[in-house]
């Protein structure tokens, strides 16, 4: 059965002289019942004299819907829900719970039983009359609550969509490329209680699977917009407890790749280059097995910067290995890679797990064929540059 049927049944049990009997009590009941709401409900008890006279006014509908509806059996039912809907929703907007509502209307129903019980006498009530009355009060509170949560939830769903939205806008203006203006940044950060912090990493996102991936549970301090084409969060104090542990519970569902950790104005450049170093590890580039972070791989991402100029100096100085068989270029370039790391054959076997013997070995085979480009630390740079894209599995040195 519906609220309304609900409520309409017991009404309809009350003759409809017992509104004609009320009507005369309706003042007296509206100012005992908004007294005893204010001496009995916190929330109440201080508000300013509009909001009292507002209390009355909720007081006033109630009874007057009540009246009217055992009175007349087609009274509309619009109005009243409408009022009460507006009343949750100012509660909502004032940020106090619905549970002072909730009291307040209890009151009422106390108030109006206690009148009915002081009267029953002279309106010539019957004991189970009194039972039919007592109910319809309840149920008919009990339709007023309804449709005052009704616009207690919506005003709460306003409420957070406005803030998300806010939120959001704030994201925007921190990764604005050329930055946005400082005093905005600040004025709307104020209006979403959000903290200016001294340091913030921007993490940029990429579902595994096609299926919806999970929504993370984020601290209100995060800012995030997951429902963009390039999902993102701006993390505050990156570096503070519980941060990575965090980041790293979200690698199950996303690829996750955080960014240098910089000032509120450069979150833009933590931003580019977590989206370059994803752009890397959907490649292969970089393994994406837990979160990414991509101040731990900025050789890289420099080297992926420009990929022609890489090939072009990658063909020129990997040239020599174009004379092997594809197994001992592989061999050659790691060791040689590694040498010009450590410097060190003792540590480039270790490094690579092969007898230091076998590493002299290959270190002089790789003398005589780069002898020319191992004499000047620009040249032994440049050779290391490319060997690092080759190992990275840029195709185009892959001689």
């Amino acid at each position: 059965m519906s609220l309304a049927r609900a409520v309409e049944q017991p009404l309809a049990d009350i003759p409809r002289e017992f509104a004609d009997a009320l009507r005369p009590y309706l003042h007296e009941l509206t100012e005992e019942m908004a007294g005893e709401i204010q001496a009995s409900v916190p929330e109440y008890s201080r508000q300013s004299g509009a909001y009292a006279r507002n209390v009355r006014h909720a007081v006033e509908e109630a009874l007057a819907g009540f009246v009217n509806r055992v009175g007349d059996r087609g009274a509309s039912r619009s109005r009243l829900l409408e009022v009460y809907r507006a009343v949750g929703s100012g509660e909502a907007a004032e940020g106090r719970p619905l549970d002072s509502l909730q009291s307040a209307l209890r009151i009422c129903a106390r108030v109006a039983w206690r009148k009915l019980a002081e009267e029953s006498e002279r309106l010539n009530l019957s004991r189970q009359r009194m039972c039919d009355i007592g109910e319809a009060i309840l149920v008919y509170l009990d339709e007023i609550a309804a449709a005052a949560a009704d616009g207690y939830a919506e005003a709460q769903a306003r409420v957070a969509g406005e803030l998300e939205l806010r939120r959001r806008r704030l994201l925007d203006l921190l990764v604005a490329d050329p930055p946005a203006d400082p005093r905005a940044v600040a004025d709307l950060a104020r209006s979403v209680r959000w903290t200016m912090p001294r340091t913030v990493a921007c993490v940029a996102l990429a579902a595994r699977a096609r299926d919806e991936p999970s929504r993370p549970g984020l601290p209100p301090d995060v800012l995030a917009d997951l429902d963009r084409s390039d999902p993102c969060l701006v993390v505050p104090d990156p570096d503070g407890p519980g941060r990575h542990g965090l980041l790293d519970a979200l690698a199950a569902d996303w690829t996750v790749v955080i960014g240098p950790a910089v000032g509120v104005g450069e979150a833009a450049l933590s931003l580019r280059l977590a989206r370059d170093a994803l752009a890397l590890a959907r490649r292969g580039v970089l393994d994406d097995g837990r979160s990414i972070r991509a101040a731990h791989h900025l050789a890289t991402l420099m080297i992926f910067q420009d990929e022609a100029l890489i090939q072009i100096m990658g063909r020129a100085r990997l040239a020599p290995l174009r004379a092997l068989r594809p197994a001992q270029r592989d061999r050659l370039a790691e060791t040689l890679l590694a040498w010009l790391q450590s410097g060190n054959a003792t540590e480039v076997a270790a490094r690579l797990h092969i007898h230091p013997q076998t590493v002299r070995y290959r270190l002089r085979q790789a003398t005589e064929l780069f002898a020319d480009q191992l004499g000047t630390p620009g040249d032994r740079f440049e050779l290391e540059v490319v060997l690092r894209a080759r190992a990275a599995g840029l195709h185009a040195v892959q001689d």
